[in-house]
C-alpha cells in the first residue's frame, strides 16, 4: 500500500515545520509550501524520515500564489488524504500606530489563502468522500486581544471557518478539526515584532511547536472538532475563555502584549 499524503503550509519553521514531521513520521508523504529560504532544509529533513516530499515555494497572500500551490498538488497526481492550513503570520502594537499594509497581509494569508486553499481541497476530498482538514487557529480566536487586533480577529475566522464547515461536512467522510494553540516557541513572535513583550519572552516557552503539533496530529487523526495546544495552561484558558467576561480577557491580553518598556 503507498503511503497516505498530507499538505502542509507553513511548513518551514514553527508550528507547521513540527506538523509536517509528525505526518512523516506517521508514514505520509508531504507536499510542503512556504515562502523562504528554509523550505529546502526542510525537505531535506523530512526526505530523511523516509518519506516523498515535494516542495513548493509560493506566497499564498497573494491568489497567484495559491493557485500555484494548486496546480502543483494536481500535477502530482495524487489525491490529498490529509491537510493542515497552518501558514499565517502576525503583527503586535496598537492598531493605530501599526502599518495598514502589514495587518493587510495578515487578513490575505491567515483568511483569504485558507479560504481559497481550502475551497480545492473540499472539493477533491468531498469528490472522494474522504480526507482529514487541520485548520490552524489559536486561543487567541476566543479572547479580546489589544495590541493583536487585526491576528486575533483572523484567527476568530478560521476558527468560525473551521466549526461551520466540519457541520457541512459531517455526512461526506471529510473531517475538519481546528487547532488551537496558545504562546508557542517558534519565531513567531520575532517576526511579529513583539520581542519586547511578555508573551514574545516567557510567555512562548509555555509551548514546544513539536508538542502542538502532535496533539494537533493527532486531534484530527480522531476526527475530533478541535484541540487547545499544548501546555496545560493554554487548555484551561481554553475552557475558561467563554466564561471569562470579555473586560478581564482584555486586560490579560494588554498586559501581555504590551512592550516591556512600557510597562
Amino acid at each position: 500500500m503507498p503511503n497516505q499524503l498530507a499538505l502542509v503550509t507553513g511548513a518551514s519553521m514553527g508550528i507547521g515545520y513540527n506538523l509536517a514531521k509528525v505526518f512523516a513520521e506517521n508514514g505520509f508523504d508531504l507536499i510542503l509550501c512556504a515562502n523562504d529560504d528554509r523550505l529546502a532544509k526542510a525537505t531535506s529533513d523530512f526526505r530523511a524520515l523516509g518519506v516523498l516530499v515535494t516542495e513548493v515555494s509560493a506566497d499564498l497572500a497573494t491568489y497567484d500564489g495559491v493557485e500555484q500551490l494548486w496546480q502543483k498538488v494536481e500535477q502530482n497526481g495524487r489525491p490529498i488524504d490529509a491537510v493542515a492550513l497552518n501558514a499565517g503570520v502576525g503583527i503586535g502594537g496598537l492598531f493605530y500606530e501599526t502599518e495598514l499594509e502589514k495587518e493587510m497581509n495578515i487578513i490575505r494569508l491567515n483568511v483569504e489563502s485558507t479560504v481559497h486553499l481550502a475551497k480545492h481541497v473540499v472539493r477533491q476530498m468531498v469528490g472522494r468522500g474522504q480526507g482529514k482538514i487541520l485548520i490552524t487557529a489559536s486561543i487567541a480566536s476566543e479572547m479580546v486581544a489589544p495590541r493583536e487586533a487585526v491576528y486575533a480577529a483572523s484567527k476568530a475566522f478560521d476558527l468560525s471557518f473551521a466549526k461551520s464547515l466540519r457541520v457541512e461536512l459531517e455526512d461526506t467522510g471529510v473531517t475538519v478539526t481546528a487547532l488551537q494553540p496558545g504562546p508557542v516557541d517558534t519565531n513567531f513572535f520575532h517576526r511579529g515584532e513583539m520581542d519586547d513583550t511578555d508573551v514574545g519572552t516567557e510567555g512562548k516557552k509555555d509551548s514546544e511547536p513539536y508538542d502542538v503539533a502532535k496533539q494537533g496530529f493527532e486531534a484530527l487523526m480522531k476526527g475530533e472538532k478541535h484541540v487547545y495546544a499544548a501546555s496545560l495552561k493554554t487548555k484551561i484558558e481554553g475552557a475558561m475563555a467563554n466564561l471569562t467576561p470579555d473586560f478581564v480577557k482584555a486586560k490579560m491580553h494588554d498586559n501581555m502584549a504590551k512592550p516591556l518598556s512600557e510597562k
